[in-house]
């Protein structure tokens, strides 16, 4: 996704890395005991938690700390039952805006997310009111240094994919949701664990932004990414070149 990739593009450049760092480490425990929680302990028998170890490794999480968030999850620790909620709203310059969230408590959640649209020129719709803009997908991402883009095409295209976006920051496989799991593990024989394998929203038409509203609807984002209750955040814009330049100077 064009927008997706544009504001990490801008995160890799901004603000303390250590601190960033630790809030993804937060998301991705919460990630390992939702997903230890809904479906088996085991990684090579739960899908989305085999999906959640690769991403813990893949952002160099330290394997005790990925056993310990299981081992928690198993034994039913007290705090740890999260919620998957959704909102759905619009950011500056109209671009609609997916937030996905794993929360202990809807009402912090739902005001965090609520303060950031209306304090970055947004505002949150109702359910259901941006969805219909995305197509909900499968996406399995690899490093750009795992393969070329003609060998990850051909084999994105033997296991079953839809779509391959390769570039500097790497490979995204689309495929349909249902066909996640074989995608997956097909392009794990021939290239090994991919950084990331999910369930995704892609916009089926991208909005473009110009700078005034692209410096407001990053710091939607980035305030959106700092909240340690969002998991992902889809948006559909697209930004020209030269107006990134200027935001990544």
């Amino acid at each position: 996704m064009a927008g997706h990739s544009q504001f990490k593009n801008i995160m890799h450049r901004k603000g303390a890395q250590d601190a960033k760092r630790g809030r993804m480490f937060t998301k991705i425990i919460r990630e390992l005991t939702a997903a230890a929680r809904q479906g088996l302990p085991d990684p090579g028998a739960n899908p989305r938690l085999r999906a959640a170890v690769q991403l813990a490794r893949a952002n160099n999480m330290p394997k005790d700390t990925v056993t310990r968030a299981i081992k928690r999850a198993v034994e039913g620790g007290a705090g740890e039952n999260y919620e998957e909620v959704r909102y759905e709203g619009f950011g500056p310059g109209g671009i609609a805006v997916i937030v996905e969230a794993l929360t202990d408590n809807r009402n912090r959640t739902a005001t965090d997310v609520r303060i950031a649209f209306t304090k970055h020129g947004g505002n949150l719709g109702q359910s259901g009111s941006v969805s219909h803009m995305f197509n909900r997908v499968g996406m399995v991402q690899y490093a750009a240094e795992v393969a070329d883009a003609d060998a990850m095409l051909e084999a994105a295209i033997e296991a079953g994919a839809d779509d391959v976006e390769s570039g500097e920051s790497g490979h995204e496989v689309i495929c349909a949701p249902d066909d996640l799991g074989q995608v997956r593990e097909a392009l794990e024989k021939r290239f090994g664990p991919p950084s990331a394998a999910r369930l995704d929203w892609r916009p089926t038409a991208a909005v473009p932004v110009g700078e005034e509203d692209a410096v407001r609807l990053f710091k939607l984002l980035e305030a959106l990414d700092d909240s340690d209750d969002v998991q992902r955040v889809a948006a559909n814009y697209e930004i020209a070149p030269e107006i990134m330049e200027k935001l990544n100077a």
